[in-house]
């Protein structure tokens, strides 16, 4: 039986409590925040877990075995490497730290102590992105010309990072992920409209090898919340809209150029509109699903597919990103996923 200790009970805190409650294989056995009433709240629901205030109360209880950090971005890295160093499992909220640096201390610490670091990028759990990533590997769609998507809402405003931090992690990870690398250069624009310091909206674009590329446009300034996602291929094409019940379709349209033409009259463009359909999916609560992984990897000693890594992979695409932002949308290379050293010198953020 794992014992869980969550700390934060913001947002995410009491989802995440409630779906580590509901395994059978651990036990929530306590829960730390600053707000008494939240820990009221909480206890009340769940009785039996032990309330806490301080993060130390918790990590020095000798009643956890793995923690979870669900706090600002800005406490990831203080919070995870203190349960690191008391030997504690940690799974952290997205992104996994404030920068590249963190991330790498941490899956130090973590390999360090043999324990596992797990990032919670729950959309890498999710039925429909499973699907995505079978389609392409399975050959159906072809080979990808680009992904593009889009991740909108009227709100919540965020003071403590911008909304390419606070929402493109979701799907920075998901492109990596169903591309299965990591990009070669970014760039980035955006507009800082409530705050001068913070953007609320953010368009990415990342470069991959073969001339693939990934889009990504998050605001919290938009009227209608989307949260959909297109990925093109050279035989069909599929569109993973989150809100809809049918939240997977693949089209069987393109273009095809001609295999050859004598001249530029006989050159033309042939569309092709077939068919559409909505692949079945074996559905299943994203963030539980995420939940048994992290168990299941602490129980067999395995690294997960969300782990110190994987976060880190995200947390340097962010800080290019951040770097191109800054710079009027300069383009920033990248070597491996990691941002070249001497873009140091020429990019501030």
């Amino acid at each position: 039986m794992i014992r869980i200790g969550v700390i934060g009970l913001g947002y995410w805190g009491p989802n995440l409590v409630r779906c580590f409650s509901e395994m059978p294989d651990c036990k929530v056995t306590a829960v730390c925040d600053r707000d008494v009433e939240r820990l009221v709240r909480l206890t009340d629901r769940f009785p039996g877990v032990r309330p806490a205030e301080t993060v130390d109360e918790v990590l020095d209880a000798d009643i956890v075995d793995a923690v979870v950090v669900a706090t600002p971005t800005q406490t990831h890295h203080a919070i995870a490497a203190a349960a690191l160093d008391r030997g504690l499992h940690t799974f952290v909220e997205k992104p996994l730290a404030a920068s590249s640096a963190e991330c790498r201390d941490l899956i130090r610490r973590a390999a360090a102590n043999d324990l596992r670091l797990f990032v919670r990028h729950v959309f890498l759990h999710s039925a429909p992105v499973r699907k995505l990533r079978d389609l392409i590997d399975e050959g159906e769609l072809g080979d990808v010309c680009y992904v593009s998507s889009t991740r909108l809402n009227l709100g919540p405003v965020r003071h403590d990072v911008n909304a390419l931090w606070d929402l493109a992690p979701h799907d920075i990870s998901i492109i990596l992920h169903l591309l299965g690398e990591q990009p070669t250069a970014v760039s980035c624009t955006g507009l800082a409209h409530l705050n001068r310091s913070v953007h609320d909206v953010c368009n990415l674009t990342l470069h991959f090898g073969n001339d693939k590329l990934g889009i990504v446009h998050v605001s919290w300034l938009d009227p209608h919340k989307k949260r959909e996602m297109t990925v093109v291929g050279t035989k069909m094409m599929a569109v993973y809209n989150d809100l809809q019940q049918e939240k997977v379709k693949v089209y069987n349209k393109g273009i095809d150029a001609p295999s050859h033409s004598s001249d530029f009259g006989e050159f033309q463009y042939s569309y092709r509109y077939g068919d559409t359909y909505s692949p079945w999916l074996h559905e299943s609560e994203p963030l539980k699903a995420e939940c048994a992984e992290f168990v299941r990897s602490v129980v067999d000693g395995d690294d997960a597919l969300t782990d110190g890594t994987n976060g880190l992979h995200i947390v340097q695409v962010l800080e290019a990103a951040d770097a191109s932002l800054h710079q009027g949308a300069a383009r920033v290379e990248l070597d491996g996923g990691v941002m070249e050293p001497q873009l140091e010198a020429v990019v501030h953020v």
